[in-house]
């Protein structure tokens, strides 16, 4: 129908940010396609992204980065602008703070529609995904040492089952770790950031009995 059914399913079915918790347990996280992985005890680091969905005329689309290579960690993956939460910040907050200083998108024009499934990740972070609505496609700069790009992927393609597949890698000498994967054009979305992406499709759509058609209604 619009991009009007698709910001009503957000509101609708995310979490108020209001009600998110920093000691809230994760719904989901790397450990459900890999059950036999150890699980160590630990407190989690709470941590926070930004899920910007843009408003655009010709369909939803989300903002997402890859990062610099110049990075210790996780160089070159791609992610949506997010980070650890600073003492006394909300997700919420972070997220939209950290989305500023990532690549420079305006908190203004930032409306917050609601927050979905705490998600753990292996390194031990509790990662609280907060979707934000942008009304009109964002000016952004990437911060270099930060990131090396930004781009928008289709709602549409990101809503749809079958874009997501289960990936694996066989450390040597460690056992096989599956993982979420969405390829796209050139980028390989994949591991928390996929799995996020697969959790937001199960909140919004999962009890549709035609799900792929509410997908594209919400796109048009």
């Amino acid at each position: 129908m619009s991009l009007a059914s698709l910001r009503e399913r957000l509101v609708e079915r995310l979490a108020p940010a209001s009600a998110w918790r920093p000691d809230s347990a994760p719904a989901r996280s790397d450990f459900d396609l890999n059950p036999e992985a150890p699980r160590p005890g630990r407190t989690l680091r709470p941590a926070a992204v930004l899920v910007p969905v843009i408003a655009r005329p010709e369909g939803a689309t989300v903002l997402m980065t890859r990062r610099s290579d110049r990075l210790a960690s996780h160089t070159g993956q791609i992610a949506f602008p997010g980070g650890r939460l600073d003492p006394g910040e909300t997700a919420a907050q972070a997220a939209v703070r950290e989305a500023w200083e990532e690549v420079a998108l305006d908190p203004a024009a930032v409306e917050i529609l609601g927050v979905g499934d705490g998600y753990e990740t292996v390194t031990g972070f509790l990662v609280t995904p907060v979707v934000g609505w942008l009304a009109e496609a964002p000016m952004v700069s990437p911060s270099p040492e930060e990131v090396a790009e930004v781009f928008e992927a289709p709602w549409d393609f990101l809503m749809d089952p079958a874009n997501h597949r289960r990936d694996f890698h066989e450390p040597e000498g460690g056992p096989r770790r599956w993982y979420w994967a969405m390829p796209w054009r050139e980028r390989y979305i994949w591991g928390a950031t996929a799995a996020i992406v697969r959790a937001l499709h199960s909140r919004l759509y999962g009890d549709e009995a035609e799900p792929a058609a509410a997908v594209d209604e919400d796109a048009a």
